[in-house]
């Protein structure tokens, strides 16, 4: 049985106290289809409510830490050293149309590094979670990124550049490409869990650009603890918080997949 430190429990406690609202709100979902301005402010209100209970939990048990929020933004701290980064609803396309895929996000950074991170899967109530040197876990079940090696066995995923964003005859090239060298790629709409499904070995590898630091933070230590490793597509800079461009894969497959988009778009792009 793992052992959960301090941190990753009030982590934890704060992605449940969240669930709680924002699965009761999803069951209400479906009730409002018919009106096309009802669901998004309704989906509005939930994120952040999720949001406001995840700030009162942690700023209750972590007095000082700042923080970085999808709709408040950057909230400073009396601790300059630390500060929670945080998605309260990742998938909120899905939970709009009332597909149950979409998440909570709750990343810690410590001088500039990720050391622990909290993914809940809000549908399924697992959670997904990984502290520096502590390894990555499934609720109590340990996680390894997948063994594959050769492009044509793996499995990828990725994110669809949304409508208005630069970059989607690039994406097409590359889909196109990599199409023809893997077994499959899929798209669920939430990069979160993307992420902790290549942790926990679900699929081989993700890539995606033009990603928020909420949307990747606590997936970055999941993937790593897990034993992978986390890259850019377009740079040899491995600075994916601040670009938003992340390859994730285990370490035979991030660097393959990576040639493969540089060959697809030999001139690079960045979105953001």
């Amino acid at each position: 049985m793992p052992t959960e430190s301090a941190t990753i429990r009030i982590m934890i406690d704060a992605a449940r106290a969240a669930a709680k609202g924002l699965a009761r709100d999803f069951g209400e979902i479906e009730n409002l289809q018919v009106s096309r301005k009802g669901p998004s402010d309704f989906v509005t209100a939930a994120d952040m409510k999720a949001e406001q209970v995840i700030f009162e939990s942690l700023s209750r048990t972590r007095p000082g830490y700042g923080f970085l929020m999808e709709e408040r933004g950057a909230v400073e701290g009396t601790d300059k050293t630390h500060r929670f980064i945080v998605d309260p609803l990742d998938g909120t396309l899905n939970f709009m149309h009332g597909i149950p895929h979409f998440a909570i996000s709750i990343a810690l950074e410590r001088q500039g590094e990720i050391v622990a991170g909290v993914v809940m899967d809000v549908a399924s109530s697992v959670i997904y979670w990984a502290e520096k040197g502590g390894g990555a876990w499934a609720n109590d079940k340990r996680m390894r990124v997948a063994a594959r090696s050769r492009l044509p066995d793996a499995v990828f995923c990725t994110g669809v550049p949304f409508r208005g964003k630069p970059g989607h005859a690039e994406f097409l090239g590359e889909l196109e490409a990599l199409t023809m060298e893997v077994a499959g790629i899929r798209r669920f709409g939430a990069a979160s869990l993307d992420l902790a499904w290549v942790a926990s070995g679900r699929f081989d590898g993700f890539w995606e650009r033009g990603l928020q630091p909420w949307d990747i933070a606590a997936g970055l230590i999941l993937v790593q603890e897990a034993g992978g490793l986390i890259i850019e597509p377009d740079s040899d800079r491995n600075a994916v918080l601040e670009t938003g461009s992340i390859i994730a894969a285990n370490p035979s497959l991030a660097p393959m997949l990576r040639n493969k988009l540089r060959l697809a778009t030999p001139l690079g792009y960045v979105p953001r």
